[in-house]
């Protein structure tokens, strides 16, 4: 199964970055343009200027991006900015944060190379499609600074903890780094060197596939890299073209967190709360929710559909009107068998997520707004932040005319959904998952050498 490996990370140098917090970065693909002009004057050396921000998002075109962030990379280790650890480790990464619930947390991980596979093989699992416009910008970045600037967020089972166990009982006394993000998160770096370690470690992947939590356009862009890598000549099997560098963490980890991302409908037209109820009571259980101020509203409705999916194992979700302050619990009904238009059609494994239920029954079936539509229309906004949602819909339901917000809350989809649907090779709709806390970017980089050979501690 899973090939995992140790690896000569390349990181910042604390003799030259005094602030760690002022170099590296959330996720190329979460960061705006506001967001990304304000990393650049925190630092010259942020990872913002080698793991660029998607050309997809703004420019069209490569006017030299790629080149300018490769002669950045090279100059940057010339300089010593950023060093390359002598001897092959895999790190253990903690993360401790706090939960939007407000419970202190710890995620437990490991960062080591793992061996690419197609996706056919069913050792490496994806859960979401990829997009070539993405996957053609970050390719061009890889291949030009043959380097790998993030990792790959997976999962596997491990309900021992076996591997971080191991890990824990021989890592370094003192962390490589402890850096504080934007969010408050502590994120804290560990190098483990020995050989017996990284050898369990290694044998305990061998029979486990890994599952993509986050990160599947970097995972395809890997896998395209490799083939041009191929093309040029032939690839040995431990050359550094056939893996890719991941962050792991056990599915079971008691720190692993999954949000939901809220839908914020933007109906065409005017709906009244009475009209959306009626029209969500063709299959689901509606009951209003009142109580309080729109904030208390929101969360005791969130909190009604915690319970009633732990009661029933079954989808539920929140509704709220904004124009009239009205907000209701919808619950499938008893008997709801899922034999209705587009729904239908889906496999059994997708009919039990949330985020399918809401897109193909709840918008596509009883409001009547096709995925098309809402796509071309853009009727939909995305919202991980409940409150952040709850604004953004009070707003519009103020400032807009010919249209009413109508904000859908949901369940977070479940670990063993997000497995269970990569096993049976299907994949969920977008947005159905968002892995909290985000790995950084910028604590780790894997340098891509073709003369170098992957040494397996075995």
């Amino acid at each position: 199964m899973a090939v995992v490996a140790p690896f000569r990370g390349v990181r910042y140098n604390p003799e030259k970055i005094a602030r760690l917090e002022d170099v590296v970065t959330p996720p190329y693909d979460v960061i705006s343009v506001e967001a990304g002009a304000e990393l650049l004057e925190k630092n010259p050396y942020s990872m913002i200027n080698l793991d660029l921000r998607n050309t997809s998002q703004d420019d069209t075109e490569d006017d030299g991006r790629y080149q300018r962030a490769r002669g950045r990379f090279e100059a940057w280790q010339e300089d010593s900015v950023l060093i390359r650890d002598g001897q092959p480790s895999i790190y253990l990464y903690y993360i401790d944060y706090t939960h939007p619930s407000g419970k202190q947390m710890t995620r437990k991980g490991l960062v080591a190379l793992v061996g690419l596979a197609e996706f056919s093989e069913g050792i490496v699992k994806p859960h979401e499609k990829t997009f070539a416009g993405v996957i053609s910008d970050r390719l061009e970045l890889m291949e030009e600074c043959r380097a790998q600037f993030s990792q790959i967020f997976s999962i596997y089972s491990d309900p021992e903890s076996v591997v971080i166990s191991e890990l824990e009982k021989r890592r370094e006394s003192e962390p490589v780094y402890r850096v504080e993000d934007h969010n408050g998160n502590v994120h804290t770096l560990w190098r483990i060197t020995d050989h017996d370690a990284l050898a369990r470690v290694h044998r305990f992947f061998a029979g486990k596939p890994v599952y993509i939590a986050d990160g599947h356009h970097r995972y395809t862009t890997a896998l395209d890299c490799r083939r041009r890598a191929a093309e040029r000549s032939d690839l040995p099997a431990d050359s550094p073209y056939n893996y890719i560098m991941m962050y792991l963490c056990a599915s079971e980890d008691a720190g692993l967190s999954v949000l939901p991302t809220h839908r914020l409908v933007n109906w065409p037209g005017a709906m009244s709360a009475e009209q959306l109820a009626e029209k969500m009571g063709q299959g689901l259980s509606v009951s209003e929710v009142t109580t309080g101020s729109r904030e208390t509203l929101i969360a005791e409705v969130l909190n009604r559909m915690d319970e009633a999916e732990m009661d029933t194992g079954m989808p539920a979700f929140g509704v709220y009107h904004a124009g009239e302050d009205r907000a209701f619990l919808l619950r499938l009904q008893d008997g709801f068998t899922g034999e209705e238009g587009v729904f239908a059609e889906k496999p059994e494994v997708l009919k039990t997520l949330d985020v399918v239920v809401l897109s193909d029954l709840l918008i596509s079936g009883y409001l009547g707004l096709s995925h098309e539509q809402c796509v071309k229309e853009e009727l939909v906004g995305y919202f991980s932040d409940p409150d952040a949602a709850l604004d953004a819909a009070v707003k519009k339901s103020v400032l807009e005319d010919g249209h009413t917000p109508l904000l859908f809350l949901l369940n977070p989809t479940r670990v063993s959904q997000v497995t269970s649907v990569a096993d049976s090779g299907e994949v969920m709709p977008h947005k159905s998952t968002y892995f909290y806390p985000k790995i950084m970017t910028g604590l780790l980089i894997n340098k891509l050498v073709a003369e170098e050979h992957i040494e397996l501690p075995e």
